[in-house]
This record gives structure tokens, sequence and C-alpha cells, in this order.
């Protein structure tokens, strides 16, 4: 008799921000596949509402064109709340000027992956960002 393999614990909770619907079922599948319970925010009014209701998750992964709030705005937002503030920013967007990403860098956010991404990539550096980030914060 084989044994029933256990369900893979969740260890990690995004928040992904992002308007267009097939982008957004596509990156929970991918998430969720990895481990992470996903929080999604269709746009950034409720980014906005989660950032202020919710405990902080352990990653934001961010589109910067959004309806109601810029992920501009959302990250400067995310870096000025006391209770959010170490949470680490990926952005994830159509957006690839130089201006845009240093801008998006230069308000605090983690790192900058530009549309059409390559999942496994994301997934790595969503990896990297969040074990950097537990290290930072565990001696607070």
């Amino acid at each position: 008799m084989v044994a029933a393999r256990a369900p893979k614990l969740s260890t990690h909770r995004a928040l992904v921000v992002e308007d267009n619907e097939h982008v957004a079922y596509m990156l929970r599948f991918l998430l969720e596949r990895a481990g992470y319970d996903v929080i999604l925010a269709p746009n950034g009014r409720d980014a906005q509402s989660a950032i202020h209701n919710i405990e902080p998750v352990d990653i934001i992964l961010l589109d910067l064109m959004l309806p109601y709030i810029s992920g501009y705005q959302l990250i400067t937002e995310v870096r000025d709340n006391h209770e959010w503030q170490y949470t680490p920013i990926v952005v994830l967007s159509g957006k690839v000027l130089e201006d845009d990403i240093v801008r998006a860098l230069d308000l605090g956010a983690n790192d900058y992956v530009t549309k059409p991404f390559r999942p496994e990539e994301l997934l790595a550096r969503l990896r990297r960002v969040v074990a950097e980030n537990e290290r930072l914060t565990q001696g607070h």
C-alpha cells in the first residue's frame, strides 16, 4: 500500500495586485503551485484596502498600471505603513522604460520584472527576495 501524500503546507502569503484577469489567474496558479497562499487585488483601491486591513504578507507582486491608484503610489504606501514597511515588493509590469524601472526601485521596490515574464525566473526572484527579507528581519 502506498502512503497518501500529505498536502503541501503553505508557508508564505502573497498579495498579487494585477488588473488583467488572465495574468492574475496565471500568477495565482503559478504561486499556489509554489506553495503560496494568494490574495488577489484587481485594482489599486483593493490593494490599498489590503495594506491597511490585513496582516502583512510575505511578498507583494505589483503591477504599476492599475485602476484608481497607481502601483507607484502603492509602493509609497507600503513603505510608509509601519506594519508593512519591510514587505518585499516585486514589480511585474509592461512598462519597460528605464525611467519607469528606476522610479519604482527608487520608491522602494525590491525587484522589477517586465512582462511578458518567464514563470521560473519570476519564482526564482520571489524566492530570493523573500529569503533575503527573512534574513534581514529575523533580528527585528
